[in-house]
């Protein structure tokens, strides 16, 4: 095995236990058994646990960055692409249901650690939230882009916490078609 396919494992089994565990639950041996390497191995490709968390919130960004652009070939119209954003609840519900959102967790557990990496985690929202502005700038919102940008996150991350919380499929299904509905009666704004 390839030492840039050995990192890019240790990277991915750390994202997966991340989410799954947490941040602070997940030690060097729990992502050094996943991977099946020694730990001399492991410190060979990341020195600290913070190294680590570095290059799972890059891979973040950069998946996330990836979908964004995906979500611009798939979405006719600023509402499709916007639809795109909401329905990720439903697309993802099987993991959601059992571990929370993957970017609201992780950005929770650095906050209540206080750690450095806070605002590096926060910019996977940061990619959501101007992305979703510049949906609504062309829908001709655009001194309310940011605003209704916030207002998109703020509700799709209410909706996955209560529906991990209460495990409730139709719950989130039902939100997720208020929201939709929402977009569809929000005018085409003017500026």
């Amino acid at each position: 095995m390839g030492q840039g396919t050995t990192r890019q494992q240790i990277v991915d089994a750390a994202d997966e236990l991340f989410y799954r565990q947490g941040f602070e639950q997940t030690s060097f041996a729990d992502i050094a058994k996943v991977v099946n390497i020694s730990r001399g191995n492991f410190y060979h490709h990341f020195k600290t646990k913070d190294d680590i968390l570095d290059a799972v919130i890059q891979a973040r960004l950069d998946r996330t960055q990836h979908m964004l652009a995906d979500w611009e070939q798939e979405g006719a119209t600023p509402k499709a692409r916007i639809k795109c954003y909401i329905r990720i609840l439903l697309t993802n519900w099987s993991m959601i249901k059992d571990y929370g959102c993957p970017v609201g967790t992780l950005c929770t557990e650095l906050a209540k650690l206080n750690h450095a990496s806070r605002a590096e985690a926060n910019k996977v929202f940061t990619l959501f939230r101007v992305w979703l502005g510049n949906q609504f700038k062309w829908l001709g919102h655009a001194q309310d882009a940011d605003r209704l940008a916030m207002q998109v996150l703020s509700w799709s991350q209410g909706v996955a916490t209560l529906g991990n919380a209460f495990d409730d499929y139709d719950y989130v299904k039902q939100e997720v078609d208020e929201m939709c509905d929402w977009l569809d009666a929000l005018p085409v704004g003017t500026a």
